[in-house]
């Protein structure tokens, strides 16, 4: 192993930008991280790829007019390139997952269909499509659309005969005042409470990772965030007793979840 490297989990890597009690993240390129974790690895894997939003629009944030472009990450400029991000990040993922593991990715509707075409295309089968209902979603502003309220979650596993992902299923049920959890989900947009450690703006609640972890991983898992961002998945791994790795290209994002992750282990949340 040259000096550089470093090893964590079965991922051989440079130096972690963050490391401490059970979780790491990665400033890198995670496509090229994600060729060097150790093959079927991960318990599970939760993504937020780009939504490719950035088209010069504009939208409602805290009732003021802002524009939807979030950086060159999120721009693309056909969809067969948009596909084709999709088809390569979810090619690398399957590899790492485990036999047993499952895949969670959440979109809008400017994405998930490529998303979901692109996970059975790579060898997944989807297991659930959740479709989380937003409580108080920004309004549209151009006053010509219904209001865009829900976002989609995909749930899937390896089209496996042998695979048999696991599903907390008791635990969903006790959640859900002892009936059977339904695919649709209602709640808050994130909250600001959530948000003091700085601005990304698609950080998602952290109520959604909590009943996404708990219902399909046990304790000591590993859970991998190929698109980590703010930080959330990692936040609530932690608190959960997972262990966890993020990547990120953006260092400004990597800054935000690092403070997260510091505050999670400093008061035990």
């Amino acid at each position: 192993m040259a000096i550089n490297e470093y090893k964590y989990g079965g991922v051989l890597m440079t130096k972690p930008y963050y490391e401490k009690e059970n979780a790491i993240l990665v400033h890198a390129d995670s496509f090229k991280l994600l060729e060097k974790i150790k093959p079927e690895s991960m318990d599970m894997i939760f993504a937020d790829p780009p939504y490719f939003l950035s088209n010069g629009g504009m939208s409602n944030s805290g009732g003021q007019i802002v524009s939807v472009d979030k950086g060159d990450w999120d721009k693309i400029s056909s969809f067969e390139e948009k596909h084709d991000f999709n088809r390569r990040w979810i090619r690398l993922a399957r590899l790492v997952l485990k036999p047993n593991g499952t895949i969670w990715v959440s979109g809008s509707l400017h994405n998930i269909y490529s998303v979901g075409m692109a996970l059975e295309q790579e060898g997944f089968k989807i297991l659930n499509n959740i479709t989380w209902q937003k409580t108080n979603p920004a309004p549209n502003l151009s006053c010509r659309y219904f209001t865009h309220s829900t976002e989609t979650i995909l749930w899937a596993r390896k089209n496996d005969k042998k695979s048999r992902h696991y599903y907390n299923y008791e635990l969903m049920k006790e959640f859900n005042d002892g009936k059977q959890m339904k695919d649709v989900w209602t709640g808050s947009l994130t909250k600001k409470s959530e948000k003091w450690a700085g601005k990304h703006p698609t950080q998602k609640p952290e109520y959604i990772l909590e009943r996404i972890i708990l219902a399909s991983t046990k304790e000591n898992d590993y859970i991998l965030d190929p698109f980590v961002g703010s930080g959330t998945t990692g936040v609530v791994a932690k608190r959960l007793g997972r262990k966890f790795i993020g990547i990120d290209y953006e260092k400004e994002y990597l800054k935000i979840a690092k403070k997260r992750l510091n505050k999670g282990a400093t008061y035990g949340l």
